[in-house]
């Protein structure tokens, strides 16, 4: 029923699922000569949306000669001209990952995105190198779920590519504009503290917490924070790159159809538990899979104040 209700409003002209942001090369070592593989939040959530029986639409920008056949046939992709394409590589130690941005794609900004393309049910916006302008998260209405996954705003980088995290001090224009924030504690170098400005300006946000699962923020008014904390699936983790683009696209997807933002991160946590288990976007699961391990495994949330 509800592949039937995304794919019919799809064709109205109207995107189901609108995923703004970079694909990558995901380099496969340190060395910037190395084999890739192809990445980027809209990569691995058009891959998840149609795990889960949507129809996502892609905005994104890239070379000419950008292998994007990982990219499900059931997406719409639009890329935007770029005379290069964003390019990382992840380096994973015990301490933790080492990153190194090793090239950038050309900005996205509001006049990038057609008309047609500014009512989707959900959109989210994934900017890896701060390549979404504030101008894009205020183009889309009510009736537009609007998330994002602000890490690409909160990243800097040194001479020599090695990527560190910063404060997003002119986040208040775009964050009035989004319902709802996904980072993780990395993001925020585990400084809760740092949520402060997003708290205040959105209403609900989500922090994902790798093998933890996520905790839930919601402002009910007056300063007023409640925390929820959503228990994680156990996974044997092969490859973590790309989880939080696929908890974020299965969080907006689910509380998009259900209005549940608990259920809808325990949906998330167990898609992104699956997807860490296979390389790339391999073990990315369907609906069906997500749904029978809910079933299984219920849980009773933890609530509290912040």
């Amino acid at each position: 029923m509800l592949r039937s209700r995304a794919w019919g409003f799809a064709a109205m002209g109207h995107p189901d699922i609108l995923l703004i942001g970079h694909v990558t090369r995901d380099l496969l070592s340190a060395d910037p000569r190395s084999d890739h593989r192809l990445g980027g939040a809209v990569s691995f959530g058009a891959v998840t949306a149609v795990r889960l029986g949507r129809a996502p639409t892609v905005i994104t920008r890239a070379a000419s000669s950008t292998d994007l056949s990982a990219l499900p046939a059931e997406a719409e992709v639009t890329v935007l001209p770029s005379p290069s394409t964003t390019t990382f590589a992840n380096v994973y130690t015990e301490q933790g990952r080492v990153q190194y941005c090793h090239a950038r794609a050309l900005p996205i900004a509001s006049g990038d995105i057609d008309v047609r393309l500014r009512r989707p049910r959900a959109v989210l916006l994934g900017p890896l190198v701060g390549e979404i302008g504030p101008d894009v998260a205020g183009l889309f209405g009510d009736a537009t779920l609007v998330v994002a996954a602000p890490q690409g705003w909160m990243r800097r980088w040194d001479d020599a590519g090695r990527v560190c995290g910063g404060r997003w001090d002119d986040a208040g224009g775009i964050l009035r504009c989004l319902d709802v924030v996904v980072l993780s504690r990395e993001d925020i170098e585990h400084d809760l503290s740092r949520l402060e400005p997003f708290v205040e300006h959105v209403p609900l946000v989500v922090v994902t917490e790798s093998c933890d699962g996520s905790t839930l923020y919601r402002c009910r008014g007056r300063g007023a924070i409640v925390t929820t904390r959503i228990p994680p699936r156990p996974a044997e983790e092969v490859d973590p790159t790309g989880a939080g683009d696929v908890f974020a696209t299965a969080f907006m997807i689910r509380l998009e159809e259900t209005g549940d933002p608990v259920q809808s991160a325990r949906f998330a946590n167990v898609a992104a538990s699956f997807g860490v288990e296979q390389a790339g976007m391999g073990g990315i699961p369907c609906r069906e899979t997500i749904l029978a391990y809910m079933q299984e495994h219920p849980f009773e949330p933890s609530t509290g104040g912040p």
